[in-house]
């Protein structure tokens, strides 16, 4: 025992240092995850719904697209004008915006669920050259979620499917058949019945009405070419020849307890209560980041004590204090705008621009790690010519990590 205590050169230190856990955080890599799968089922559902809840990004070829014609980027134009001209979109374009979108900054600090890549179409890249990107990828996924289904079950859920040409949503069958939303019906019934009296039943039955009853709505849902069992069939079949085996490969390579495999069979609801189980049970650790805003001083005053972290947690003013940290970077101080201010692990910040504001909500850590927040200082050295200005700045700005 005492041989023990000789090594602890502070055993009564506290381990636990606040500090040294906030620059472990922002040292840290986010979370990252890929949705593998048949076509068909429910990549996108699961990781739409993953993103939302862990707060990651949600990065897929139409997401990505589409993200890129409202932001009118440089891909977004290119985009546009291919469109505009009745021409698709090559797979090189939407392969270099997925890797641009996985390389941008906010998911350097949220993470990313990324769906529908590798894709089965090789007119840019094989199959086996878009796992071998994924292994090179500078932010490496964490988790490999397969989501498995037999091919008769798939191939009739999606043979099943029909779209309304207006909004393009698509419903499953258990949504728009006649006769099974009159058998589900009757079972509600008969649950409620069960359960009369009951203020949850009730809600849940108000809750559960569903616009695709009346019977006019019915009649202009439509089915997808796609969607028809021969095309189902096949995309199923060209799935396996293709992309079966590579995927194989790359999760027989990850670590098992870092691959979580799903029924296809069931409802996204339920597969989403499995992965976010699985996702608990893992060693990887989320940590929720909390966002509000308000004026300074009531912040300061009233989110204290307003939606406590944990018990007896408050709202803490960090070390910045008013000072805007995206400026501090930037080698100045500017004092934050009161309406600007930001939480962020239980600390406060203030920023002193939309813009800085923006930037700090992408990716936060640049700002925060050390030797921020360092107060810049700013040194005038002048004299007459030839007596030694240039090199007394270079000895300065050696000494003190500054910029002549």
């Amino acid at each position: 025992m005492a041989s023990q205590e000789e090594k602890e050169t502070q055993p009564f230190a506290d381990i636990f240092d606040e500090d040294e856990a906030e620059k472990s955080f922002l040292l840290s890599k986010p979370t990252c995850l890929i949705i593998l799968g048949k076509p068909g089922s429910g990549k996108k559902t699961l990781a739409r719904k993953l993103a939302q809840v862990w707060k990651c990004v949600y990065i897929e070829a139409l997401e990505v697209i589409q993200t890129n014609i409202r932001e009118e980027t440089e891909y977004g134009l290119k985009c546009q004008e291919l469109l505009f001209k009745g021409r698709s979109i090559s797979e090189e374009l939407v392969t270099e915006m997925i890797l641009k979108k996985i390389e941008s900054p906010e998911v350097a600090h949220f993470g990313y669920v990324l769906s529908g890549f590798p894709s089965l179409s090789e007119e840019y890249m094989t199959v086996s050259q878009q796992i071998e990107k994924i292994k090179t990828l500078k932010l490496k996924p964490d988790f490999l979620i397969n989501i498995k289904c037999s091919d008769y079950d798939l191939c009739q859920r999606i043979s099943g499917q029909r779209q309304h040409p207006d909004s393009g949503q698509v419903y499953q069958r258990n949504q728009w058949d006649p006769n099974i939303i009159e058998k589900h019906k009757k079972e509600k019934d008969q649950h409620a019945e069960e359960n009369e009296g009951s203020d949850e039943a009730q809600e849940e039955e108000e809750t559960a009405e569903d616009p695709l009853r009346m019977s006019e709505l019915l009649h202009h849902l439509v089915q997808r070419p796609e969607d028809i069992l021969e095309n189902a069939e096949e995309r199923v079949a060209t799935y396996k020849d293709i992309m079966l085996h590579p995927l194989e490969d790359l999760m027989a390579e990850q670590d098992c307890q870092y691959l979580i495999e799903l029924d296809g069979n069931q409802q996204p609801e339920d597969l989403f209560i499995a992965k976010n189980k699985a996702y608990i049970a893992s060693d990887k650790n989320y940590i929720c980041c909390y966002c509000c805003f308000n004026k300074q001083d009531e912040l300061f005053r009233v989110l204290s004590s307003y939606k406590l972290i944990s018990h007896r947690y408050r709202w803490r003013r960090s070390r910045w204090g008013q000072a805007c940290p995206v400026a501090l970077k930037e080698g100045d101080i500017v004092m934050g705008n009161p309406d600007l201010a930001v939480s962020f692990l239980g600390k406060m910040y203030v920023l002193s621009s939309p813009e800085a504001l923006k930037t700090f909500m992408l990716n936060p850590r640049p700002y925060l790690l050390p030797p921020m927040p360092l107060p810049p200082c700013k040194v005038l050295v002048f004299g007459p010519p030839f007596s030694g200005r240039t090199t007394v700045c270079n000895l300065i700005a050696h000494k003190y990590k500054g910029k002549v």
